[in-house]
């Protein structure tokens, strides 16, 4: 049976300064210079040395492979000084079969790229292109006859359900270098075997089985596939899937199972203040943690492959996801191959995770391609491979804000949503409504989604009259207001995908806010600060009954008399202003009370059970921590 080793501790880093240190894994050498801002984070090609002690196996009858789960950008190995494999695209699993070339002590050297180039995507966006061997390295023994290791950094493994009625086909398709016979079972989800089969493509039927249905029930089966040779099991793959049926009605929106499911969520990204996409498990956790509180159902995983572990943790918590290659901002006529190989191992490495229900092809394609009629052949290209791969989801885009509703490239996939940040970059929140409206009449039956929208918010900058570009956490909490009443008005969208979750590292911004950083995340890049939108959000999505006092951070005033909003998913707040109730509102979501300081007041909000606090004091003059620099926000290309 399979045996792993990791391979983290213990490297050699020779890194853009030419000098050696010791580093442990995951590491990037951009956590820094990556998040400063000025766009000049160093890219080029650093590299990775560590000696290991061959792994304990039977060489007549078992395999080592070598495994990486993610390298950025490109990858060159050398195994005892002979190269054993190469890798473009610095999100995916790759892995090689190293055991002709093991010695008793060896000696790994990787060759890691994340340089400018016009071939190996992403090569143009708003995000750090952190280098560096950020996930996991492992050894991984097997028998000589195995369920595949070589198709594609994939499993070997494809588990296929399809709903019918009250039952359910459950296809099993496997790969198998060696010998043997292939045997599997499924079970259910306190271990209990519920069926069994064999073949490597095989279909058996599931008579009332309990559905994956999103956040409210994730219910996971698995299926153990076995290889047999003589009556002996040579191999075994474990995979979790989920039984559910999926469609998208351009008037209707989603369905799940068969009913109304309609999809508001967020995007995120992957890395963290000062360790780049180098995170851990733990952190991959806290993430979910974080989009569960606020009631979210969807997740877009822009704009790259993720950690299968957080794939994973959508499969746990019922998140539909959005899953997608980072082809994305600019066009590169030697890229093609690239799209092609990063799509292929996004499909085959994600295949069995319930969470996704759709393939993302591009990204905001339009903003700087220059060969139209070789980008549209791509993308066709691109999504008549996924349905050839994959018969059972669907294909989508992201659409630029500049893409016009009429743009071919906007026509190709299933469905397609646009990033579309009116209110923020342009002026006129009601701009989003008539939008939405022209496509739809223009288009009836072409599913509509929002894949990106959101407005900067720093909770060190506050304004008692926010203003569009101010980036103060007020005029955020405004806008994502607006945003959620406007969604509520157009039922039928298919998805709605807030950006961002978290705040995240662009090297290239310098203007409107901290450089080196997008700020639209409803959390902080350390995840520590929740802004007030982040609880706007929550009162929207959540049944998790709680009061939020918003503008908390914004204590020092020079009014006589403020206004206090309060978001909350209960019916009825109360205003306790000094210990004295103020006032009681019954109404939904956002309730509003004026205030007169006089000196520190402390007011306190109730709804039900839940409590929150702020004070707030009058004070002669602004506080500086609050003026704002008059800066210009940037143009909706970096979005």
């Amino acid at each position: 049976m399979r045996s792993t080793t990791k391979l983290m501790e213990n490297w050699q880093f020779t890194g853009p300064d030419g000098k050696t240190t010791a580093v442990t894994l995951p590491h990037t050498w951009n956590n820094i210079d990556g998040q400063d801002g000025g766009n000049d984070y160093w890219r080029g090609t650093c590299t990775y040395k560590t000696q290991f002690a061959a792994p304990a196996f039977d060489a007549a009858t078992q395999q080592v492979w070598l495994q990486f789960e993610g390298v950025n950008a490109s990858a060159k190995v050398t195994l005892n000084g002979q190269e054993i494999m190469t890798h473009d695209g610095g999100y995916s699993t790759f892995r090689a079969d190293i055991t002709a070339l093991l010695a008793e002590n060896n000696d790994l050297v990787v060759a890691v790229d994340n340089s400018k180039n016009d071939r190996v995507y992403p090569q143009k966006a708003d995000f750090t292109f952190y280098g560096g061997i950020y996930r996991d390295v492992t050894l991984l023994v097997v028998n000589k006859n195995h369920i595949a290791l070589n198709y594609l950094g994939g499993c070997g493994v494809q588990i296929t359900p399809t709903v019918s009625g009250s039952k359910a086909d459950i296809a099993v398709k496997s790969w198998v270098e060696g010998e043997g016979e292939i045997e599997f079972s499924i079970l259910d989800a306190a271990g209990a075997e519920v069926l069994t089969g064999g073949g490597t493509d095989t279909t058996v039927t599931l008579e009332h089985p309990h559905l994956w249905d999103g956040v409210r029930d994730p219910y996971l089966y698995t299926c153990a596939v076995r290889l047999v040779l003589n009556g002996e099991v040579q191999d075994e793959v474990r995979q979790r899937f989920g039984v559910r049926s999926f469609s998208v009605d351009p008037k209707k929106g989603f369905f799940l199972n068969g009913r109304a499911y309609p999809l508001h969520g967020v995007s995120r990204h992957q890395d963290r203040k000062g360790l780049g996409n180098a995170i851990t498990r733990e952190m991959h956790e806290e993430d979910m943690q974080l989009i569960k509180e606020l009631g979210a159902n969807t997740i877009r995983l822009a704009h790259y492959q993720h950690d299968q572990y957080f794939y994973d943790l959508c499969d746990e918590a019922g998140m539909v996801v959005w899953a997608e290659i980072p082809y994305i901002s600019e066009h590169m006529n030697n890229g093609r191959e690239n799209t092609i190989s990063q799509m292929k191992e996004l499909i085959v490495q994600n295949y069995n995770h319930a969470c996704i229900v759709c393939w993302g092809v591009s990204n905001e394609i339009t903003i700087s391609t220059k060969d139209k009629r070789d980008m549209l052949d791509n993308h066709r290209v691109l999504n008549d491979l996924c349905h050839e791969m994959d018969k059972t989801r669907l294909t989508t885009l992201a659409c630029y804000a500049m893409c016009g509703p009429f743009n071919p490239v906007a026509h190709i996939t299933d469905l397609v949503s646009w990033n579309l940040y009116l209110g923020w970059y342009v002026p006129g929140l009601f701009l989003n409504d008539l939008w939405m409206d022209f496509f739809h009449l223009c288009y009836p039956n072409r599913p509509l989604g929002f894949s990106e929208y959101g407005a900067e918010g720093m909770p060190n900058l506050h304004s008692t009259h926010p203003h569009r570009g101010d980036h103060t956490e007020e005029y955020q909490a405004i806008y994502h207001e607006y945003m959620l009443r406007c969604f509520d008005r157009h039922k039928w969208l298919w998805a709605t995908h807030v950006w961002n979750m978290y705040d995240f590292a662009a090297d290239a911004r310098d203007q409107g806010g901290e450089p080196g950083m997008n700020h639209k995340g409803l959390v902080t890049f350390d995840r520590k600060t929740k802004k007030d939108s982040f609880y706007i959000y929550k009162a929207w999505w959540s049944d998790e009954p709680f009061v939020h006092i918003c503008s908390k951070r914004f204590t020092d005033r020079t009014q006589s008399e403020i206004e206090v909003k309060v978001y909350s998913n209960q019916k009825n707040v109360s205003l306790y202003v000094n210990g004295a109730k103020l006032d009681e509102q019954e109404g939904e979501h956002i309730f509003k009370f004026r205030v007169k300081l006089n000196g520190e007041t402390k007011v306190q909000a109730v709804a039900g059970d839940c409590i929150d606090e702020a004070v707030f004091t009058k004070v002669s003059t602004p506080n500086p921590a609050y003026k704002l620099t008059k800066s210009k926000t940037k143009s909706a290309n970096w979005v």
